[in-house]
């Protein structure tokens, strides 16, 4: 190393003693004075452009760090026992966080954090909503750390930090103060100004250039709250966007006031007769900034759904830690449940895990998670999820899961995820508006030139302010982001989860769906439909002896007879007394059960087995045909009934089709049943086409098929086996009872099991996609409009800076009438 050499190698200035940290170049040792130095010149060396040490006229500006505190804060977040209460742990180094970011103020920002956080070796997966400004963020630990994510943010001009629902709202909250306060600093700085112009416009040639003078310092004076305090947020953002090498919205905003400005305060130095523009400056950023507050609390709305669900889970919960041998309850904070844990859940409480009963009864509203309006009976050993309210009495519950792992985290993951992905058309629009912004600060200076040497400087000044504030493309790119953030919102009320990146834009253009049929269009639970006599029995005593012998079986068939009722017989059923049961796996069950005083050999399963007691089946019952299982009961007496069984078709699920056929979309069933009871599902159902005992290969071969065709197929499943097909399907569905793996592979979740939610959800679609148009259209026209007219000198700076405002509020209010309920 070289010792002598004691400046900086990247920046040039004196390297603090003791301090070495190097960088190899030209198998030579050079010291730097910090590590934001070390690293910017080891990036340039390795990148191969370490020529320009040589070539370079001049020493690189030193690296800005955030000051030791902060570094020494962030460094923090990367201590196991810190990250334990908001990191998940995924496979490998794999890490999850989500965190509050600060200082977004348009759609942009959210584009610039995206791409240079991506740009980030480690950084696998970043979706950040820019409706809450929630940022979810996946990392590999063995590559960076998450201090280092969060000073990339900071160094980008953001603030982050590990997300906190109340720290949010407070941090909301604060925004919103000091947004009012700046849009009032405004407001009165306007009026201000225009007491002092006012006379100027009305009577400057008649009054004496001493009054003229002081009235136009009076007009300086009431400004400089304005420029100096009320549009900070406008220089912050252009300055960010300089510092990123790229043009936001802001940019054209700030250059149009400081413009302004300065050829003000020119013009009152030079000649006080003259306009001096403060009082249009004051106007121009009062109508912006009123816009913007208006804009965010509109965004706020359209996109609060994920929020919502995020403040469900209360902080604390009453923990029972010696249960059940004693009942004392504690007061414990939700973050330090385990699996395992016992907590007792009052009337009007938030069940802040989810769970499973261990005792009491009470209704559980579960609204703001599936949309079901009804509140749900919970009884014990029944399963309670996280952010469900409690309405009856007090339950007993034990922790299943917690934090991460809960269902509702589940949930606002998936928010999350479809309210940071970006459909074709938002991303060409973020395109064209950072290109438009380009091209419109090259077009003011030609237009400043020709209207200075057409008219003079005073004109130019007025024409090219206009310009840059007027065609500033803020509705363009909220066209497309808000409509989607108010959508997604409005379906999740309704219990339909979006995650899919293009799923609301292919779900407007669905040919076909198809379903599949246990668990989709059925209960996937078995039911009796029918019993019929095949001896001296009458239909109340059959059943009886059925009930009898399948008491203390679990298996699906027996809870059906089990469950099964006669309605229209009130007599009290008959008694048998059961001994010696036999279950034999497979076949069905034997006994020997007294009954009137007569003992008997009982037999109920299939007809094969039952007639190993019973004898030869009659021919009767031979001859029934019938799509579902059939369950044959006898004695040593012979055959004395046969029950039939099926799978209940969802009552929902008819009037769900119906709806489909209306708006034009064919309905198909894919099953891997037999083929009697699919043509059953079908034919009541009136399903265009099925295909029975399909395996998986078949299901996937069968979608392609209508893809080859040009068909745009929506696929609803539920099941392991439907993971496949949910993938090859444009659009993919998976009903609230679906395995994991079926839900985690779909673009919809259905959270409830009311299907008519599936053709509401396609209309929601198309109506997302109408409302889109209509917002790009009007965007588009607004600027083709608005261009030529600020060029030929047609609109003045606060007419600019209205049109601007209320271009976007079009756009936002178009976009909130998504969350209006439609049946």
């Amino acid at each position: 190393m070289n010792q002598t050499e004691r400046t900086c190698f990247h920046c040039g200035l004196e390297v603090p003693e003791h301090l070495h940290l190097t960088v190899r170049y030209e198998n030579e040792d050079h010291e730097t004075c910090c590590a934001g130095c070390q690293a910017v010149a080891q990036s340039i060396i390795d990148a191969g452009l370490g020529n320009y040490y040589k070539q370079r006229t001049a020493d690189a500006e030193k690296s800005e760090l955030p000051p030791p505190e902060v570094l020494s804060q962030l460094k923090l977040y990367d201590l196991p026992e810190v990250q334990a209460d908001f990191v998940e742990v995924g496979e490998g180094n794999k890490r999850e966080a989500v965190l509050m970011l600060g200082g977004i103020t348009c759609a942009a920002c959210v584009w610039l954090i995206e791409q240079q956080l991506l740009r980030t070796a480690g950084v696998v997966r970043v979706d950040l909503n820019y409706s809450t400004h929630r940022c979810r963020v996946v990392w590999d630990e063995g590559k960076i750390a998450l201090s280092d994510i969060l000073l990339k943010i900071r160094k980008t001009g953001y603030t982050a930090a590990p997300y906190d629902a109340q720290k949010v709202e407070a941090q909301a909250q604060k925004e919103r103060k000091q947004f009012i306060v700046r849009l009032a600093v405004a407001g009165l700085g306007m009026m201000q100004t225009m007491m002092f112009a006012v006379p100027t416009y009305l009577y400057g040639g008649d009054i004496e250039p001493l009054f003229l003078e002081i009235l136009h310092w009076g007009g300086f004076l009431m400004v400089l709250p304005v420029v100096f305090y009320s549009a900070l947020p406008f220089y912050r953002g252009a300055w960010r966007d300089w510092k990123n090498r790229r043009v936001g919205m802001d940019t054209p905003i700030a250059i149009a006031v400081v413009m302004t400005f300065v050829a003000g305060i020119y013009s009152l130095a030079v000649n006080a007769g003259q306009g001096m523009y403060f009082e249009s400056i004051a106007m121009l950023l009062f109508f912006l900034l009123g816009g913007r507050f208006m804009e965010q609390i509109a965004r706020r709305r359209a996109g609060d759904a994920a929020e919502r669900l995020v403040k469900l889970v209360p902080a604390f919960c009453h923990r029972l830690p010696s249960y059940p041998d004693s009942e004392e309850i504690e007061e414990a904070a939700v973050v330090q449940l385990q699996a395992g844990d016992v907590i007792v859940v009052k009337p009007g409480e938030v069940i802040p895990v989810d769970g499973t009963v261990l005792s009491g009864e009470s209704e559980v509203d579960e609204a703001m998670l599936t949309g079901e309006s009804l509140p749900v009976v919970k009884r014990s050993s029944e399963n309670v999820t996280a952010g469900t309210l409690n309405t009856g009495s007090p339950l007993v519950v034990r922790t299943d899961r917690t934090g991460n792992n809960t269902r509702l985290s589940h949930i606002v993951k998936l928010l999350d995820r479809a309210l940071a992905q970006k459909p074709r058309a938002a991303e060409l629009a973020e395109k064209y508006a950072s290109s438009f912004v380009f091209g419109e600060l090259l077009l003011a200076v030609p237009v400043f030139i020709g209207w200075t040497w057409y008219a003079d400087a005073q004109t130019a000044l007025w024409i090219t302010v206009a310009l840059l504030v007027i065609t500033c493309p803020c509705a363009l790119s909220l066209a497309t982001p808000t409509a989607l953030a108010a959508s997604t919102g409005a379906l999740a009320d309704d219990g339909v989860l979006i995650s899919g990146k293009q799923s609301l834009e292919t779900l407007a253009q669905i040919d076909d769906v198809v379903f599949d049929k246990t668990g989709t269009l059925t209960k996937g639970q078995l039911s009796v439909s029918r019993i019929i006599p095949l001896g001296r029995l009458k239909t109340a005593e059959a059943l009886a002896a059925a009930q009898a012998l399948e008491q203390q079986s679990e298996h699906p068939i027996a809870r059906a007879i089990l469950n099964h009722t006669l309605s229209d017989d009130p007599a009290p059923a008959p008694e048998y007394t059961v001994s010696q049961r036999v279950n034999r796996i497979g076949q069905g069950v034997s006994a020997q059960m007294t009954y009137k005083g007569e003992t008997q050999v009982w037999a109920l399963g299939r007809a094969d087995f039952v007639a190993g007691i019973a004898g030869v089946l009659p021919d009767e019952a031979a001859g029934i045909e019938h799509a579902g299982s059939m369950v044959f009961l006898g004695n040593q007496s012979g055959f004395q009934a046969v029950f039939l069984l099926e799978d209940q078709i969802k009552d929902s699920a008819a009037a769900m089709l119906d709806i489909l056929k209306q708006q034009g979309i064919r309905t198909h069933l894919l099953s891997g049943d037999r083929t009697n009871a699919v043509a059953q599902v079908a034919q009541a159902l009136g399903l265009d086409t099925y295909r029975a005992e399909a395996t998986p290969e078949d299901k996937l071969a069968y979608v392609e098929d209508l893809q080859k065709q040009g068909r745009k197929v929506l696929m609803v499943g539920d099941g392991i086996n439907d993971a496949p097909v949910l993938a090859q399907a444009d659009v993919s569905a998976a009903v609230a009872a679906g395995a994991d793996v079926a839900r985690d592979g779909a673009d919809l979740v259905l959270l409830n099991d009311d299907l008519n939610i599936l053709p509401a959800t396609i209309a929601q679609a198309r109506r997302t996609r109408e409302i889109i148009r209509q917002n790009l259209a009007w965007a588009s026209a607004y600027n083709i409009i608005a261009v030529p007219l600020a060029v030929l000198g047609y609109v003045k700076p606060w007419i600019a800076a209205l049109g601007m405002s209320l271009s976007s509020l079009f756009v936002v209010g178009n976009a909130l009438r998504l969350l209006k309920k439609r049946k």
